[in-house]
């Protein structure tokens, strides 16, 4: 029974990951469903698929057009005329920027740093560092990388690792899960450094 379980929990759960998403998505589009179901013959399911497909080709079409040199001057005007001044607009931006690969990330590293007096540990990103040698780090919550605390901490309460910035950002969408990598790292860093790491 508890092979059995292994072997069909994870595909289980994807299907209501799937289920979930596909309602979610149908949720938003509910009112262009319903008139295309008043107004012609289909159902409900042939529906949904039509509407997910147009705003499919709605959003290949934007990209084509954004991509021309008028377009991204229109949009580029719309953005600093209007978008910019929405609160948390650019925020989003740059976090969807980031995980699709488009945009410079913000954080110059990963890191984990101990912010207080214990072995405690978290992962940080590194937006800063001063003549000193001392680091500004940023703490992101999990699972929502948007939000956090800003600490500004000694040399020898970060600990760099070389993880790449959306791998780090991953684990803590995940809640921590895969961040095995950064640990390991650390673990190496304090055999080669005894001294220098605490």
């Amino acid at each position: 029974m508890f092979g059995g379980l292994v072997v069909l929990m994870p595909i289980i759960l994807f299907f209501l990951v799937v289920r979930w998403v596909y309602g979610a998505m149908t949720d938003v589009i509910y009112p262009l469903t319903s008139f295309l179901v008043e107004k012609t013959a289909l159902q409900q399911l042939l529906a949904d698929i039509l509407v997910i497909a147009f705003i499919l080709i709605i959003c290949f079409a934007v990209g084509v057009f954004v991509k021309t040199q008028m377009g991204n001057l229109i949009f580029r005007g719309v953005e600093n005329a209007t978008l910019r001044y929405a609160p948390g607009y650019s925020m989003i931006k740059e976090t969807v920027m980031m995980f699709f690969g488009r945009s410079k990330s913000p954080f110059s590293a990963v890191a984990l740093v101990r912010p207080f007096s214990s072995e405690t540990m978290m992962t940080a990103f590194v937006t800063d560092e001063h003549p000193d040698g001392s680091f500004t780090v940023f703490i992101p919550t999990a699972p929502n990388p948007t939000s956090g605390n800003i600490y500004h901490l000694p040399n020898e309460r970060v600990h760099i690792v070389s993880v790449p910035v959306d791998e780090a950002l991953r684990t803590i969408l995940s809640c921590g899960i895969g961040s095995t990598n950064m640990v390991v790292r650390v673990a190496e860093l304090r055999k080669k450094k005894p001294d220098q790491i605490g």
